[in-house]
């Protein structure tokens, strides 16, 4: 290995043989400190791989510097190396990357491969979330755009439906991406995500049920998992990664890009021949999975507006329900579903055959105004069946299973713990702590609730526990050898002293 450190070479041809000599020699040291044209060319000439170092940085991965433009750049920051700074020099493979340290921070100048640097840096492999809608089919050719950045593709099956995996694959190739990475996370998604939700009664703003949000940190979970095995250097989310694997790059397009609506997605798609499934006309943003699906956009973005029929897909309009009512039993152990009818059911399973049944009658559509994380107020409409009828049914059981304090300290922690869920906060040790509280207080929570489904609407006509703390014995009217109604005298007038006191001052008693 040749070793270059500091001093400057003047453009003269007697120092171009110079250096040659040296190099060829093998000699230890060639003194640099500025790296002239004739040193660029030189170095290109006789192919050699180069790491450049400041101070005690450590050496990263090195390769070929064979572009005029990798130089300039090099060039630009030559200034910065200060003290005894040492350019080793090797041989090596030209397809390899090459990684230029110049500043004392550590961080990363340049980064490239054969390939040439996007418009706006360099980044060797992204993992791109891929539903194949119109956001994510345009931000495989920007991120190739604007960071010359090989894409792969990662799509979760979290129960969105055959239709929605079909031909994703080409797509995903014919909008540039090098490859499309599937895994079925449904079972997964539906025990470990939406029931923790679910046994602590997780509403956003009194409506939300979550859908989108539940099914972030499970994608999420699992692209750490994909960029390890393709070896990526980025991907496109952040909380979550920032828990899971904070070495993780993160790139954010929507704040970087020029888009400014869905039309402009659409004239960008058309631009660089990206199939996308939306036409101007008829513009939704969808979001679906085996808990619900999300409608964003065109006429919603106007709250005055009554969302058209024709919009839903899970259900059907409650006045097209059948006439006649159905009624289902939901079994639950320890404040989770885990039967319907008397037939024990996988947990995606459930859900699944709620969706159907649920979607026949018209159950679980909700229209809202919500407040964004960021302090926007956004509209949207969503319909969730199966899980409208189990969130009837968990907190139904409860009132049969949890004390009053109980429930009151429950309810108001479901709102913290939703806010969280909302946030991108999944993997925070605060909520990780709220999940153990909830498992812990519902662990008595053991039964069935017998639900009534019709024309929209999910009443209870019965619900029962081994573990029930009602009973009938006690609030029977009829006389109770536990509860004397004479004995609610001497409490009432105990529990009612400060509002009596309060009124005898107003009255000068």
């Amino acid at each position: 290995m040749a070793e270059i450190s500091a001093t400057s070479f003047p453009s003269s041809s007697s120092a171009s043989l110079a250096l040659r000599s040296s190099l060829n020699e093998h000699s230890k040291c060639v003194s640099v400190l500025l790296i002239s044209d004739m040193v660029q060319q030189v170095i290109m000439e006789m192919s050699i791989d180069i790491c450049l170092c400041a101070g005690s940085l450590r050496c990263q991965n090195v390769a070929s510097l064979r572009t005029i433009s990798l130089f300039q750049e090099l060039s630009v920051k030559r200034s910065q190396l200060s003290g005894n700074a040492h350019v080793p020099l090797t041989r090596g493979s030209k397809s390899q990357a090459i990684r230029a340290v110049l500043s004392g921070d550590g961080q990363t100048v340049v980064s490239a491969d054969s390939k040439e640097a996007g418009l706006r840096g360099k980044l060797k492999k992204v993992v791109l979330a891929y539903s194949g809608g119109l956001d994510t089919s345009v931000i495989v050719p920007w991120l190739k755009e604007n960071y010359g950045c090989e894409v792969v593709c990662f799509t979760a099956d979290v129960g969105q439906g055959i239709k929605e995996l079909e031909g994703l694959e080409q797509k995903a190739k014919a909008s540039g991406a090098s490859q499309l990475v599937v895994k079925d996370l449904t079972e997964e998604f539906v025990k470990d995500y939406i029931f923790p939700c679910l046994r602590a009664g997780a509403i956003y703003e009194r409506k939300y049920l979550l859908g989108t949000s539940m099914a972030r940190p499970v994608i999420a979970k699992a692209m750490v998992d994909v960029a390890a095995e393709v070896g990526a250097d980025a991907v496109r989310f952040e909380l979550t990664f920032f828990s899971l694997n904070p070495e993780l790059k993160v790139v954010a397009p929507w704040r970087e890009w020029e888009i400014q609506g869905r039309e402009d997605a659409i004239e960008y798609a058309k631009k660089h021949n990206v199939p996308v499934p939306v036409t101007k006309k008829s513009i939704y943003s969808r979001d679906r999975n085996l808990w619900h699906l999300s409608h964003e956009g065109d006429i919603l973005e106007d709250p005055a507006n009554e969302p058209k029929k024709d919009m839903y897909m899970m259900s059907v309009d409650p006045e097209d329900a059948p006439d006649q009512p159905e009624y289902i039993e939901i079994g639950i152990e320890s404040g989770l579903p885990v039967a319907l009818n008397g037939k024990a059911l996988s947990p995606a399973t459930l859900l699944s055959e709620l969706n159907t049944i649920g979607g026949k009658h018209g159950i679980g559509r909700i229209d809202m105004v919500e407040n964004r994380l960021v302090g926007m107020k956004s509209r949207g409409v969503y319909e969730t069946p199966g899980g409208t009828i189990l969130f009837a049914a968990v907190q139904e059981l409860e009132s049969l299973t949890l004390d009053r304090e109980s429930i009151q300290v429950k309810d108001s922690l479901a709102l913290k713990y939703a806010e969280m869920v909302y946030a991108g906060r999944w993997f925070d040790p605060l909520k990780e702590s709220m999940d153990a509280f909830m498992e812990k207080l519902t662990e008595k929570t053991t039964g069935s609730v017998t639900l009534k489904l019709y024309k929209g609407s999910v009443s209870v006509t019965g619900r029962k526990s081994p573990n029930s703390l009602y009973r009938q014995d006690i609030s029977s009217f009829e006389g109770s050898e536990i509860y004397n109604q004479a004995d609610a005298a001497g409490f009432i007038r105990l529990y009612g002293l400060p509002m009596r006191v309060r009124a005898m001052l107003e009255k000068g008693i």
